[in-house]
């Protein structure tokens, strides 16, 4: 009789390990987050696309348990100068909330900062003359803080 119990505990045990644990790896986020999270983070025009668009429809990705918040250009202005520079920022943000999260910020933090850059350029590129002079200077300078201070 004690056997038979023992044994019958033991896999009503056994089977609630299994259940808790298969519970606790599906709550953990697919393992290819750290791929996905580089691919959106990098200084190319398609890498900003892919992350443009996965943050327009951010519920397929909730899986991912990504941190989209954003204070978008912190206290310096969004638009300065009239120059839309809050997106950029908002996937700067993206980088660098996330890259903190996973405990590799100061290993991709130079790459933020580029493709922050790069983004910003690519703002400034929508201009002629010399309001794109204006822009790209505003651009340097939104670089350099983020570099220096970020």
């Amino acid at each position: 009789m004690h056997r038979r119990l023992a044994t019958a505990l033991g896999a009503s045990t056994l089977a609630l390990i299994t259940v808790v644990g298969t519970a606790a790896a599906a709550d953990a986020a697919p393992a290819d987050k750290p791929q996905v999270l580089a691919n959106w983070t990098q200084t190319s025009a398609s890498s900003y696309s892919q992350w443009a668009a996965a943050r327009a429809n951010q519920a397929t990705w909730s899986a991912y348990a990504f941190d989209w918040s954003t204070d978008y250009c912190s206290s310096s202005p969004d638009n300065p100068f009239g120059f839309p520079f809050s997106v950029s920022c908002a996937r700067h943000d993206f980088g660098y909330r996330n890259y903190k999260a996973a405990g590799t910020f100061s290993a991709n933090k130079s790459r933020l900062d580029s493709a922050f850059y790069e983004d910003l350029k690519r703002v400034c590129a929508n201009y002629t003359s010399a309001t794109k002079t204006a822009c790209n200077s505003t651009a340097w300078t939104y670089y350099q803080a983020v570099k220096a201070f970020g």
